[in-house]
């Protein structure tokens, strides 16, 4: 059986705030805010925040860059 952070790093999910600003080039703040205003795609997952990589590279860069 796969362990959590093997799926995790095998995924197209990016978790935390931190993380999905790195995806995005932003810090951990500003990523934080895009997220609660709902500027990029994400979702709360409990006290923490998930999103999909090619929806936050389609959402920063357009849809025929993350293809």
């Amino acid at each position: 059986m796969s362990s959590v952070k093997e799926v995790t790093e095998n995924s197209d999910l990016v978790w935390g705030a931190a993380a999905i600003g790195k995806a995005i080039g932003r810090s951990e703040r500003q990523a934080f805010h895009l997220l609660e205003r709902g500027l990029v795609p994400g979702r709360k997952v409990g006290a923490s925040w998930v999103a999909s990589r090619k929806a936050l590279l389609r959402a920063v860069i357009g849809e025929e860059a993350a293809s």
